[in-house]
């Protein structure tokens, strides 16, 4: 049997790789953990979902101080955003959270840490900093970064992503984001609400493209309605600097070209998987553009090399991160044939109202050729949203032919919140019934679950089938008005 220096090594401290390094080290695992950047953490801490929603809490409060009429209370005349110290309360989250990803606490819990840029010299050793160490099994998980798309005049345009945007030194008056996907548009309203012009540039007829066209379109209304502008069906052309604002050339869909001007340009066109340096190549270890080519298991092809996060190119989520990692700890030292099972992953767009879903919705069912009924209810007619002032929203529930939930979508007030009961629902397979008849505290915007599932069961329980029923058994009178 081979004499390897460690049982597990697992390149990249992001949210994949630290939840592998502390299952298995605490399973009693020699693990070697290898972060390329100065601190653990990977871009979720750093540069993505805290930074981000830290920026949305700041902007959305801004929001409710400026629309303080709408709930009452006096117009309130608020000075500019002074935007370091809306960095300052970043960094000081991040700061916090830091902590718990510390090469202190992984040490403590018996994980050896290096930092460096590792390359395979073989399928069981690296190379790094000069010298070299080996591993019964390795996991690959080194994220992504911002793709940067070919677009004329870029590499020579100055543009950031959101690995600069959590740090600019001033509010820009002025944005240009090119994307529309759920980083761009929680951008665009963030800033926006700070007061940044947005101008949003998209190549399909939508935003946030994944989505239903109902639900994604009532997001850009709102947004509109704030002031951000939308140019869909649109492909950017060229662009370039021009001394203290920056030039984007935009053709529509009728050819014509039009000429828009911000003082930033924000590219977020997806991402791309972090495989440069890595040398898979002498490990045996099969890759594309996509990321590295994994089985349901999260094997590469190279049985003992695991890929786990968003260097497989799949769900780029911090949360399917995590599972992923379960995954591979079930695997590597387990050695059981766990597999990984996406048909209920949640995931949210944090913008205000939140857009959250899970399992299917309409867009992915008609692709599937899936048939569905659609159950919906809007938030409008739920008490406590009234109450907060919702104007936006609603749920909807898609059942299969045999009346099983195939997926929900939620877009209102704290969506991602609400969606957390279907999480436990549609994962535990949990009756539509016992949601049904379940007890809500009122007035809460959770009732609007039990409201979706009452309204299924409303059309079976008050048909005219049952009333004719009823009133046949137990000689019920009928209506007593009208």
């Amino acid at each position: 049997m081979a004499n390897y220096d460690f049982d597990i090594g697992i390149i990249g401290g992001g949210a994949a790789g630290l939840t592998v390094a502390s299952g298995t080290s605490r399973l009693g695992a020699g693990t070697l953990l290898i972060e390329k950047e100065n601190e653990l953490g990977g871009d979720c801490l750093h540069f993505g979902c805290v930074p981000s929603k830290t920026l949305i809490k700041t902007a959305n409060v801004h929001h409710t101080m400026k629309n303080s009429k709408e709930f009452g209370l006096p117009h309130v005349d608020i000075p500019p955003v002074d935007f370091q110290a809306v960095t300052r309360r970043i960094q000081s989250v991040i700061s916090v959270i830091q902590k718990h990803d510390s090469q202190e606490r992984f040490c403590s819990l018996g994980v050896k840490v290096e930092f460096g840029t590792p390359e395979f010299v073989d399928d069981h050793s690296i190379r790094m900093n000069g010298n070299i160490c080996s591993a019964k099994n390795w996991v690959i998980a080194t994220g992504s970064s911002p793709g940067i798309p070919p677009i004329q005049g870029l590499n020579t345009t100055q543009f950031i992503t959101n690995k600069e945007i959590f740090s600019l030194d001033h509010l820009p008056k002025s944005m240009i984001i090119l994307g529309a996907g759920p980083i761009a548009v929680e951008m665009a309203q963030a800033f926006g609400r700070l007061g940044t012009k947005i101008v949003v540039i998209q190549r399909s007829g939508q935003i946030l493209s994944k989505e239903d066209k109902d639900m994604a379109d009532d997001v850009m209304n709102v947004l509109s309605s704030e002031g951000v502008i939308f140019h869909l069906n649109a492909t950017t052309v060229r662009v370039r600097d021009r001394e203290n604002e920056r030039e984007v050339i935009i053709k529509k869909g009728n050819g014509k070209e039009i000429s828009l001007k911000a003082e930033m340009i924000l590219v977020a066109m997806g991402r791309r998987p972090n495989l440069e340096g890595l040398n898979l190549d002498a490990a045996g270890v099969i890759f594309d553009a996509k990321g590295a080519r994994v089985d349901a298991r999260l094997r590469t092809t190279q049985k003992h090399i695991y890929a786990a996060g968003d260097i497989t190119g799949a769900y780029q989520f911090t949360h399917a991160a995590g599972y992923e990692g379960g995954i591979v700890i079930s695997n590597a030292v387990f050695h059981l044939p766990r597999k990984t099972n996406y048909t209920f992953l949640p995931q949210c767009t944090y913008t205000d109202p939140e857009l959250a879903g899970i399992g299917m919705n309409e867009k992915t069912a008609i692709a599937e050729g899936i048939k569905y009924r659609v159950w919906t209810e809007e938030f409008k007619d739920n008490d406590r949203a009234l109450t907060e002032g919702v104007k936006t929203g609603k749920i909807k529930m898609l059942l299969d032919k045999n009346e099983k939930p195939l997926g929900v979508r939620i877009l209102g007030p704290h969506a991602g919140e609400l969606l957390n009961e279907w999480v436990g629902i549609l994962n535990g397979k949990v009756k539509l019934s016992t949601l049904a008849s379940a007890v809500h505290p009122y007035p809460t915007l959770g009732e609007i679950n039990k409201r979706v599932a009452g309204t299924f069961f409303s059309s079976k329980i008050f048909s005219d089938k049952v009333k004719k029923g009823l009133k046949f058994f137990f000689h019920l009178k009928g209506r007593a008005c009208g």
